[in-house]
């Protein structure tokens, strides 16, 4: 895989890895890792959501009144 970044990107990575002590792979790394784990909270909470709107909808219609 090849990441291709601008060159305002790639200037900002490289301070924030150094600011942080690390290298910017590892930033890079730990980025994707974040994103990812958020993605997948969103979806359990887009599924939950789902489910207790269809279970309580009329519930719900009743408190909108």
């Amino acid at each position: 895989m090849n990441l291709r970044l601008s060159d305002e990107q790639q200037e900002a990575l490289k301070a924030r890895a150094e600011e942080e002590g690390r290298s910017m792979h590892a930033v890079v790394l730990l980025a994707v890792e974040r994103y990812l784990n958020e993605e997948t909270d969103r979806e359990s909470v887009r599924k939950l959501g789902a489910k207790y709107a269809a279970r309580h909808a009329d519930l719900l219609r009743r408190l909108g009144e």
